[in-house]
């Protein structure tokens, strides 16, 4: 099959270009710059794209960049980096002369409310409850364009993925250092949930959602079924005991506050508790499932 894949520069983009070049498929990346196998935005947006069987966005600003001060600017650039390159896709698919038949965008479970007591799954309602919220509902309606012509054959699949946990990149590697030189520690309470899945099964629902022609569209989450329950004190635990280091100093909720800025302090001292229902339902089977199965393949050496 032939793939175009945004943002396929990135750590989950190059995660998946790997994976489906060793089933065989053929691999397009569109990015800023130009290159072997690559397109442009500019000329996406110009010239369309190219005859294809799949799309994959993964494009988007880093929100939790702690490099990049929470400005109105900085907002609109995560914004627009999510939203106008979704949009750009899904108008170019729906001017196409062939379009492909399966259109999928990677989102995240930020849709649902935090909260530490609900539990939600795919049909359950959400996008309305604070910034993240309402920039997942308005980046999946972008990517709608395609699907409201009567005639069109394109299948559209919302993945909401939860925290990624890989070696190379993601989560992970920035939360490390810490735990080795002794310093780990939950954040905030710790008690807020904590939904994750794996580089590798992520890579591979997409790869199941690409190849399985035919199917309905939909949302997928994308979190290992023991993220119902896993909290970020359960992260930080495995984690510790994983890497044989001890985890007694918390990141106070103010020290993460003044980082990031409230707003964006939500995202790591609140959390929604999320199941993988539907994805199960399609069939999908984790190779990780659970927080000690993924830790143990990730640190192995």
């Amino acid at each position: 099959m032939r793939v175009i894949i945004g943002g396929g520069g990135g750590f989950i983009g190059q995660s998946l270009s790997k994976l489906l070049y060793k089933r065989g498929h053929k691999v397009t990346i569109i990015s800023r710059q130009p290159g072997q196998k690559r397109i442009t935005w500019d000329d996406v947006t110009k010239k369309g794209i190219p005859p294809c069987d799949a799309v994959v966005n993964l494009a988007g600003e880093n929100v939790l960049n702690p490099l990049k001060r929470w400005t109105a600017q900085f907002k609109n650039e995560v914004i627009s980096s999510r939203i106008e390159t979704t949009r750009t896709l899904a108008k170019a698919i729906s001017l196409s002369d062939h379009p492909p038949r399966s259109w999928t965008l990677v989102t995240g479970v930020g849709y649902y409310p935090p909260s530490r007591t609900q539990q939600y799954s795919e049909d359950s309602p959400g996008g309305d409850a604070d910034f993240l919220s309402q920039l997942v509902r308005d980046w999946e309606a972008a990517a709608q364009l395609p699907i409201t012509d009567p005639n069109s054959k394109t299948q559209l699949v919302i993945i909401r993925s939860g925290v990624v946990l890989g070696r190379d990149g993601g989560a992970l590697p920035s939360m490390l250092w810490p735990f080795r030189l002794c310093l780990g520690g939950p954040v905030g309470s710790g008690q807020q949930p904590f939904p994750w899945i794996h580089i590798d099964d992520l890579c591979r629902l997409l790869c199941q959602t690409i190849e399985q022609e035919g199917k309905d569209g939909g949302v997928l989450n994308a979190v290992s079924p023991s993220s119902i329950s896993d909290t970020n004190a359960d992260f930080t635990r495995a984690l510790s005991k994983a890497l044989k280091r001890p985890a007694i100093f918390p990141a106070p909720a103010f020290a993460i506050q003044a980082l990031l800025g409230n707003e964006r302090a939500v995202m790591l001292l609140e959390g929604q508790r999320v199941a993988p229902k539907r994805t199960l339902q399609k069939g999908f089977t984790f190779l990780y499932p659970d927080l000690n199965s993924a830790l143990a393949e990730l640190l192995s050496i």
